[in-house]
């Protein structure tokens, strides 16, 4: 008997070390990339610098924009350098998993799916979907059930070519193109309309105002919230990035920055009644 209740001990406590020695290997795990910035003293951030508002260059060649603001001030208060990598749209997750890059901040929409495989911060931005169409005509398009048989511009791996692809559009895709050849080729007839961002979209025909494009008159749908993206373990990282963020959220950074670069205050979830996409397995 006492040698049972010695064995079962020994069992017992060599379960126990298991368990700690998972958890001290856990933790380490999740501040490994945070420790590996901080030795660095600097974070590097993948934007496309082709986003009008969000990601883009000002007149003397300054990349800029809300995100990219965002991404200065976060690190900033980190007390670490931030060097912006730029690159596509389509390969900026990517570039997350084979570790070129520690975040990515290019108005990347949270979405369960994506938080399978990686770790956001609390937004930093909310909006909802809109359509970019032709003027005359809103492209043929008065409810999303007409996106059947349309040429939808977009990047091959965004949420806005997954909805059109839901309704049935042709999504065209491109590379790292600048806005204007998207609304360009909407303008031209040889696409018919661009799913995106309300705030993009907006500042995009703002932009090229002798384009015959607008914005949908009628058409608001999928609610979004935009955040950091970092690679799935790094949690030490994320803490540290949502101190940040609550705190630049209390203090009136974002709400100054987002009103600075969209003239609304873009941090804050929108006041309209958004249309939900039912089936969508975003």
């Amino acid at each position: 008997m006492i040698r049972g209740v010695v064995i079962m001990k020994k069992i017992l406590g060599f379960m126990s070390f298991i368990i700690m020695t998972s958890i001290l290997f856990a933790c380490s795990e999740n501040s490994e990339k945070w420790d590996e910035i901080q030795e660095k003293g600097t974070i590097v951030a993948g934007t496309s610098g082709t986003l009008i508002a969000a990601s883009t260059y000002d007149d003397e060649e300054n990349l800029t924009g809300y995100d990219v603001e965002v991404m200065r001030e976060v690190a900033k208060r980190l007390d670490l350098d931030v060097k912006f990598e730029i690159l596509g749209i389509d390969s900026m997750l990517p570039a997350i998993e084979s570790g070129r890059i520690d975040v990515a901040v290019n108005d990347i929409e949270v979405t369960d799916k994506r938080k399978k495989q990686f770790a956001f911060s609390e937004p930093y931005k909310y909006s909802y979907t809109t359509m970019v169409v032709r003027k005359d005509d809103n492209s043929g398009i008065e409810s999303l059930e007409d996106l059947e048989g349309k040429r939808a511009g977009g990047g091959a791996t965004t949420i806005f070519s997954q909805i059109a692809e839901h309704f049935g559009a042709e999504v065209v895709t491109y590379g790292n193109a600048p806005n204007e050849a998207y609304l360009r080729d909407v303008h031209n007839g040889n696409t018919d309309v661009i799913v995106n961002d309300y705030f993009l979209s907006k500042f995009g025909v703002g932009a090229f105002p002798d384009f015959d494009i607008h914005l949908h008159p009628d058409l608001k749908f999928h609610p979004t919230k935009q955040a950091v993206v970092m690679d799935k373990d790094a949690q030490k990282l994320q803490q540290e990035i949502n101190k940040v963020i609550a705190e630049m959220r209390e203090d009136g950074t974002l709400t100054e920055l987002a009103t600075q670069f969209y003239q609304e205050d873009a941090s804050q979830k929108p006041e309209e009644d958004i249309e939900e996409i039912e089936g969508l397995d975003l």
